[in-house]
């Protein structure tokens, strides 16, 4: 204990609101803000967030039990109606005014408390993944054979953006000051971009800021930009007939398909290095003696830079024309997504690197480092990133990542900062039986605590100081440079709340 004695001195609570990683993290926070926390121009503030955390240390079990209450119970884009449910419940039951049913989404709700500028919205996100289900153990076991699963790790991303709302509550509250904090249940992330239609309702219109977090297995306080992305049915109408009495009368659209992805196929070594394109086959006929009269795939494209992603659409349409061309079949087309790329807002990356580095990374009990053990061994050893990873904190990231969200489309309406945090084994990727795994365990819910605390701060932050909030709408006017947000979607898509085919 003696090394901890002078800070000890100082915050007499700072074992009590931290991990054994406080002292590194603010030790490096120290050296690169000007010992932030001994000179705040703001004292009452800093003090108010070291209480803050105090109190979530106080009241993280709840959430922890929370979001393992969300994991139990994994339900699909748009089905997603206990877990809402549960999220609005417990802010409804700390004072939130909720609001259900928007854009016309029955799982999609918005809880808000406080009155007045400025409008601080949480993000939060809580569907699963389909055939992902898993035991919190490190071997493939599934709770549910062919069952969902928080391969993605939204459970805890739900729970924490709900836990971090309900502390920048409180804290206005214990104040007495102005503000409103929105918490937005954001259904459909992974299939069906319940945010898009979130924005075309007007959920968003009147809010200044958002901020959000994601799961993964390291902790970043930037905001990374994302791929754009377009998907679409490709629905091909033949006519069947008796494969072995009569084929020639037939004519079939699962081959129809057949030649779109082939020409998909080769078009690969044609198109700019950046872009990703994937499939699936969601119909290819119903037997094998008949020529099958209704054939689909669902694909989609994706490119860092928009414009350069319609040109690869284009040409992916006219693989698919070429198929109906080749089988004398009627092609369908009906677009399934279209999201736009991220806008990272450096002024909030700032904010949030700051408040992360104050309360630390994740740091494993011997139990956990165990698990990770086992569940690294699962895993390619090659590509394997020191264990010690989920301690540290990244610095601020700059390259633009291979996926794609919902959350890109908010942050071309308003300045969005978004964070991740360790809560898969190092070296475990997301839509996985592994995140799985990490999703409804200890580890996960250490990485939920980081995140809630790191949002809940920087909303703090953002309310005691609006100069913020206008450095954050300086650096996304900045970014976008006058550009105009073009939803991908057409105007007259709903949400895919029903499959019917």
């Amino acid at each position: 204990m003696a090394d901890t004695t002078p800070w000890m001195k100082v915050f007499p609570n700072a074992l009590a609101i931290t991990n054994p990683g406080w002292f590194v993290n603010s030790a490096l926070l120290i050296v690169s803000t000007g010992a932030l926390l001994f000179a705040q121009p703001d004292a009452g503030r800093e003090a108010g967030k070291l209480e803050t955390l105090r109190l979530m240390d106080s009241r993280a079990a709840r959430f922890k039990e929370l979001s393992r209450r969300l994991w139990e119970n994994p339900e699909l884009s748009f089905e997603e109606f206990k877990s809402s449910s549960l999220l609005a419940a417990e802010l409804r039951a700390a004072g939130f005014g909720v609001t259900t049913n928007v854009a016309a989404i029955p799982t999609a709700f918005v809880a808000e408390w406080g009155t007045g500028k400025p409008v601080v919205a949480v993000l939060g996100e809580y569907d699963a993944l389909p055939e992902l289900s898993q035991h919190p153990i490190p071997e493939r076991k599934a709770l549910v054979t062919g069952g969902a699963g928080h391969g993605c790790g939204h459970n805890l991303l739900g729970a924490a953006g709900a836990f971090a709302a309900i502390m920048a509550k409180d804290h206005l509250q214990s104040r007495g000051m102005g503000g409103t904090v929105r918490f937005y249940g954001c259904p459909a992330e992974e299939n069906g971009a319940g945010k898009l239609h979130m924005i075309r309702a007007g959920a968003f219109k009147d809010c200044d800021v958002a901020l959000t977090w994601h799961p993964d297995d390291r902790n970043e306080p930037g905001m990374r930009s994302t791929l754009a992305n377009q998907g679409a049915y490709f629905r091909f109408h033949g006519a069947a007939a008796h494969a072995g009495r009569a084929p020639e009368k037939g004519r079939s659209a699962l081959d129809a398909v057949m030649v779109m992805t082939h020409a998909v196929e080769l078009l690969r070594e044609h198109v700019p290095q950046a872009t990703r394109v994937h499939y699936i086959i969601t119909q290819g006929g119903t037997a094998a003696n008949v020529v099958p009269e209704l054939a689909e795939i669902r694909l989609t494209a994706r490119h860092p830079d928009a414009a350069e992603l319609d040109k690869v659409w284009s040409r992916i349409i006219k693989c698919a024309e070429a198929g109906a061309l080749a089988t004398e079949t009627r092609l369908e087309l009906e677009l399934s997504s279209g999201l736009a790329n991220v806008v990272p807002n450096d002024a909030l990356a700032a904010i949030f690197e700051r408040n992360m580095r104050l309360v630390g990374g994740v740091v494993y009990t011997p139990e956990e480092r165990a698990f990770a053990v086992k569940l690294r061994a699962t895993l390619p050893s090659d590509t394997l990133p020191p264990l010690e990873l989920a301690g540290l904190i990244q610095p601020i990231q700059t390259e633009t990542t291979s996926w794609s969200t919902d959350v890109g489309d908010v942050s071309w309406n308003l300045p969005t900062g978004e964070i991740r945090a360790a809560a898969f084994v190092p070296g475990v990727a997301a839509h996985t039986w592994q995140s799985t795994a990490c999703a409804g365990m200890g580890i996960g819910q250490k990485a939920m605590i980081v995140a809630a605390k790191t949002l809940a701060l920087t909303a703090i932050d953002l309310f005691h100081d609006p100069s913020q909030v206008e450095a954050a709408r300086r650096s996304f006017d900045k970014i976008l440079a006058g550009k105009k947000y073009i939803s991908r979607l057409p105007p007259n898509a709903k949400p895919e709340l029903k499959k019917t085919r």
